[in-house]
């Protein structure tokens, strides 16, 4: 009896034995094979937009260093979004006049989703700094679903003892530790 079960025993450790050796070797064929990535999320990218509400909001307009600086922001947004290697930008130029009709952004009642479902994105993001007063802002980035309308991430940061030439920092530190680390982190 004793030696029946000494050899069932013995039986038991060989086939776990060619089970984990089977299984090694079929991980290894799993991990010599080239990975294949997902497709490129397809984003359309909102020129971003200042919402000034300063005490010289309603008196003094947008200057030539504030559209400067906000062009330069949302190419920040663009070039970070497409090294990733995880987003293909889709060109939002075709929808700039509806845009504009709309009053821009900030007063279309959510359209940025509808318009880039109509280019073919996936996602949209636009971008919204807003002057407290000269040397303090705060930035929302929003990304949204085209098919659903849902908020896939909406980020926001305060820029405080700055100016307008910052709008790009801000926007690439909402890019690094908002935006971009949550998908990684997916």
């Amino acid at each position: 009896m004793q030696e029946a079960r000494k050899e069932g025993y013995r039986q038991s450790v060989s086939a776990r034995r060619a089970l984990i050796a089977g299984l090694a070797a079929a991980l290894t064929v799993f991990a010599v094979q080239p990975c294949k990535t997902a497709e490129p999320v397809k984003i359309a990218v909102f020129d971003f937009e200042l919402d000034d509400k300063s005490a010289g909001g309603g008196i003094i307009a947008q200057d030539v260093i504030d559209i400067e600086n906000l062009k330069l922001s949302t190419e920040e947004a663009r070039r970070m979004l497409s090294a990733s290697g995880r987003y293909s930008i889709v060109d939002v130029g075709r929808v700039a006049g509806e845009l504009i009709a709309a009053g821009g952004i900030r007063h279309c009642n959510e359209c940025d989703g509808p318009l880039a479902r109509k280019l073919g994105a996936d996602q949209s993001m636009v971008g919204v700094f807003t002057r407290v007063n000269r040397t303090e802002y705060t930035l929302q980035i929003l990304v949204r679903d085209t098919r659903t309308g849902a908020v896939v991430s909406n980020s926001f940061t305060g820029l405080r003892m700055g100016a307008n030439y910052s709008w790009p920092r801000g926007v690439k530190w909402l890019m690094d530790n908002r935006i971009l680390s949550a998908q990684r982190a997916q």
